[in-house]
């Protein structure tokens, strides 16, 4: 399968994901979490510990100060809402989520076709005039540097020796030609994602 075609539809799981009702939603994480943990176990993990801060604050955050009935009684000032609690699970299972189709894409996809999917699905804009090259190139060494380079202090990455350590090395990124198969296959995603829409509506 094409790289933009995974890549695009990546993008429309993710945005489906932040449109599903609770019971849905739960349902989809789980499957997320099944394929995170049988696909890129390790990848999903690190992206989940590094995340882990962000879901704390947002079950601080909702189910501390929304407005709600208490969940201890005994302590109403101090305790958690009821409603505040299910904001937070939403809220958090819709990262969850997220975060491991991320895992999921970057397993799937190495650096050089990921690059190349989004300079194949840039193609339209750069009629007007966007350099899909210069920002296919630039997406290549962040993510080769990202990628590579071993954990460091954040004042690491304000210094230009670690940057441009790399910069004589050759950029190479796959450049894939849409077949009938990738047409066919986004034909039936947009069928299914019209009904989908028209019956939940």
């Amino acid at each position: 399968m094409h790289s933009g075609l995974v890549i695009a539809l990546w993008m429309a799981c993710v945005v489906v994901l932040q449109v599903m009702s609770p019971i849905a939603l739960a349902v989809a994480t789980g499957v997320c979490a099944i394929a995170g943990w049988w696909f890129a176990p390790s990848r999903s993990l690190k992206l989940l510990r590094r995340v882990r801060f962000l879901i704390l604050a947002i079950l601080v955050l909702f189910a501390g100060f929304t407005p709600g009935e208490a969940l201890l009684p005994a302590t109403p000032e101090l305790s958690p809402s009821r409603e505040g609690l299910v904001l937070a699970a939403e809220h958090v299972g819709r990262l969850v989520a997220v975060v491991l189709c991320v895992a999921l894409l970057l397993e799937g996809l190495p650096v050089s076709r990921l690059v190349g999917g989004l300079h194949a699905l840039l193609r339209p804009l750069g009629r007007l005039g966007l350099p899909r090259e210069r920002l296919a190139v630039r997406l290549m060494l962040v993510l080769r540097y990202v990628d590579s380079a071993p954990a460091a202090a954040w004042r690491d990455w304000l210094e230009d020796d670690g940057i441009n350590g790399n910069s004589a090395d050759r950029i190479v990124f796959a450049r894939e030609a849409f077949a009938w198969r990738d047409l066919a296959a986004l034909l039936v995603v947009l069928g299914v994602a019209a009904l989908w829409f028209g019956v939940t509506r």
